[in-house]
Order: C-alpha cells, then structure tokens, then sequence
C-alpha cells in the first residue's frame, strides 16, 4: 500500500454535514416512492460523502446489507460500479427499481444486485475477492423501527396510524436476532466483507445508539468490539448529521416517534435526547497494524 492510499483514509472533517437537506427531500425524484416504505433507510448525502472520500470513479463499493439501495445507488451515480446483497425478496425488488431509475437518470457506474445472506457473502461474492476499494453498510435496529405514520390530521382526527414499521416476518432475518446474536451475525458479515477489500480497501459502519427496554445501549461501541474480534482496526470515527446546520445551531429533524419517546423518557427522569447524528465507522484489516507507526 502507497502513502497516497494511506492518507485517503483520513480526508473527512470529524462532523459531517449530511443533514443540511431533510432525508424525504434527499430522496425525491432519485428513489421510486414505494421504496420509501422501508422502515430503515440510509440517509443518501452520508452515502454520497463516503463514497466520494473512500473511492474513485470506476472504483467498486459494496453494500452487503443493501435495503432499498442507497449505497448502490449513490454509488453508481457517481460513476462507481456497486455490488449489493439483501435478503428481503421484497427490498430487492425496491431496490432493482431504484438502480433502474439511477441509470435512466444518467447513472454511469454498473450494478450488480444479490437476494442472500449478508453472512455468506464471501461466497456469494467470490469472483469480487479482493476487488472492492469501500464497503458500506449499516446494521438493523431490530425487528421494528418507528416507521412511518399518519395522525388525526391526515385520518380524519382518528388515532395514530403506525405503518411500515417492520423488517421483516420472516425470522431467519438478522433484524429479529436479540442482540447477541445480531453482533454475532454482523460480526459474520463484516469478516466476509473484509474479504472482498483490495489492499488499502475500507469496510464503513453507519450505526447510532439504540434502546432496549429503556436502556441505553452503546451499539457503535459494541459494533466497535465485534469488528475488532474479527481482525479489523477502527481507523477513524466520524458523527454524520442527521440534523442540519443553521446560524451555529442544529436543526432537529427527529420524527414524530424519536420526540415522542423522547418526552416520555425525561417525564421518566431519564436524560434522552433525540438522535442527531449517526457514527460513522471506519475499518481495515489488522494487517495495517504491521506499518510503521507514523504511517498508519
């Protein structure tokens, strides 16, 4: 690996202003509107921006737990060819829709696109060993998400219509994994994805602290330790907004649940906050660690 190699690793501010832009107006006319149903969706500009730093036009990325195609997508609009995995037969379908639209839009960079297990994608994508310069994914949040819904003001007054809130039925899906057993699955993924890196490739984790029963859980930190027990080094770490910038001050975009839950738990005395940022992970090989110091 070159000094050249070495220093993309580390050209990305410590905050990111992916959130200048609300995630609907992000995605209008560059997604096909049945695919904003997916309860957990990448946020397109933290797409854009990684991909841009990590990678070059011509350049392959990888997402092998792709949902709707945010990675694929923003991938080959910026002229990188993209490979995906996505066990969901329903978000495949979601997401073959949004990569034609990408090329009937001027996308230039190619596609491939796998209905699988993210777990075996080192088998699943055998012939691209060793050819990826980025993967990036983000791990589910469980079997369910706050979704999407509708209030009194958009029913008729009635009550609060909660939909598209679940991954999945089907229970072989990652998402419906306790904890535990979701690392452990993720852990599986990031091993295999690691196999795909070229000399100098990066493996980049978006992922935000969840809660469980009211329990904070540091999940960035636990994805942390489980890519670590895999032979990969965190190589850097950066906060990705969620929320704009305006006049030095954030600009909440939380949904409607995020506040809700929010209020809940400080009538609780818990101090929440709703989520601004995501971390954006970084990973390589632990075979970095054999340079000298000053170049790592």
């Amino acid at each position: 690996m070159n000094h050249e190699e070495l220093s993309r690793v580390q050209v990305l501010p410590s905050v990111l202003g992916t959130g200048q832009r609300p995630s609907r107006l992000q995605r209008q006319g560059r997604y096909t509107p049945e695919s904003m149903r997916h309860p957990g969706k990448m946020l397109p500009a933290i797409a854009a921006t990684v991909i841009k730093a990590f990678s070059r036009p011509g350049d392959l990325v990888v997402d092998p737990m792709c949902g709707i195609g945010t990675t694929l997508v923003e991938a080959i609009h910026l002229g990188r060819d993209a490979a995906g995995v996505e066990y969901e037969p329903d978000f495949v379908h979601l997401a073959l829709g949004n990569l034609r639209l990408a090329h009937s839009q001027g996308a230039t960079g190619t596609s491939h696109l796998a209905c699988g297990d993210a777990r075996n994608i080192a088998i699943i994508y055998r012939a691209l060993h060793g050819k990826a310069a980025l993967v990036l994914t983000s791990p589910p949040y469980g079997s369910r998400t706050h979704g999407q819904i509708h209030v009194g003001r958009d029913n008729g007054g009635g009550k609060i219509d909660k939909r598209h809130h679940r991954y999945s039925t089907d229970r072989g899906n990652l998402a419906h994994q306790p904890l535990p057993g979701l690392l452990a699955g993720f852990g599986q993924i990031l091993a295999g994805s690691a196999t795909l890196l070229r000399p100098g490739g990066v493996i980049g984790v978006t992922v935000r602290p969840i809660r469980v029963k009211g329990e904070l859980i540091d999940l960035p930190g636990q994805v942390v330790e489980t890519a670590q027990r895999h032979d990969l080094v965190l190589t850097g770490r950066y906060a990705a907004l969620l929320a704009g910038l305006r006049d030095g001050g954030l600009v909440n975009r939380a949904s409607f649940f995020q506040m809700l839950e929010t209020r809940r738990a400080r009538d609780r005395g818990i101090p929440a906050c709703a989520t601004a940022h995501e971390d954006l992970l970084l990973f390589q090989p632990a075979t970095l660690t054999d340079l000298p110091e000053e170049t790592r």
